[in-house]
Formats: C-alpha cells, structure tokens, sequence
C-alpha cells in the first residue's frame, strides 16, 4: 500500500446534524474529496479519466467511526491506494480531526474501472502507476 496523501477540509454548519455533529453520510464526501485529491496528486485527474471513457465504480463503501466531528473543525483526510487484481482499486482512508494522533473515522471503498457500457476493463498504464507509486504526496 502506498502512503498516506493528507488533504485538510474545514467542516462547514450545513454539513451538521442536530446534535452538532458531522452527519454520518457526509464522511463519504470526505472520503471522495480525498480520493480526488490523491488522484490529482499522482497526476490522474478524474475528469481526464471519464472523458476517456474509463469510470470508477463504487463496489463497496464501509465507515467505523470512532469519534465526532463539529462546526468549524479542520480535519484532515489521509487516503492510502491500493490495486486489487486487475481492474479493482482500493481506498483506505483515516480521518483525524486537525493534528491529532487519533483517528474519528476509518473507512475504505473499493471501485471497479469499467467502460461506459459497465463492462469491466484494465485501467490504463499511467493510473497502475498512480495506484502504485510509494511517494509521499
């Protein structure tokens, strides 16, 4: 697995349920954000990976969460990549709320590379090498 790529988010009020506190679903959000952003980072824009008609798709999504987030925290997204088999990606992700050591959620989602046509497909040469790089980023 490769390592961690940390994007920080600012947690905006909308994203809040009545109790003050991320609402569950939102993680998901982050989690995209920092998949995006680790894409981005080793060079594979998702945006250029669709107009190619390559797609990622969700296979499974899974969430543990092991503390809170509120309005106004800045928390930070570690996303780790990762290959399974030919044409399956996995994300890990690890959300720490600002610096600290501890982790509030833990997550990862696995995506299928398919073609329009939602038929299975190898992904191209440049994004194995993204899913394989080892550089921090």
């Amino acid at each position: 697995m490769t390592e961690a790529h940390r994007h920080r988010i600012r947690v905006r009020y909308e994203e809040t349920d009545r109790m003050g506190v991320v609402y569950h679903a939102n993680h998901l959000r982050y989690f995209e954000q920092g998949r995006t952003e680790l894409m981005r980072a080793r060079g594979v824009r998702y945006r250029d990976l669709e107009e190619s008609g390559v797609l990622l798709a969700v296979l499974e999504a899974n969430a543990v969460f092991k503390g809170k987030v509120t309005y106004d925290d800045e928390i930070t997204v570690e996303t780790r990549l990762s290959m399974e088999g030919r044409t399956v990606f996995r994300f890990d992700y690890v959300i720490r709320n600002g610096d600290e050591e501890t982790a509030v959620v833990e997550g990862y989602t696995r995506h299928a590379c398919i073609d329009r046509d939602g038929r299975p497909i190898r992904p191209p040469a440049h994004v194995v090498r993204a899913a394989r790089a080892g550089g921090a980023s």
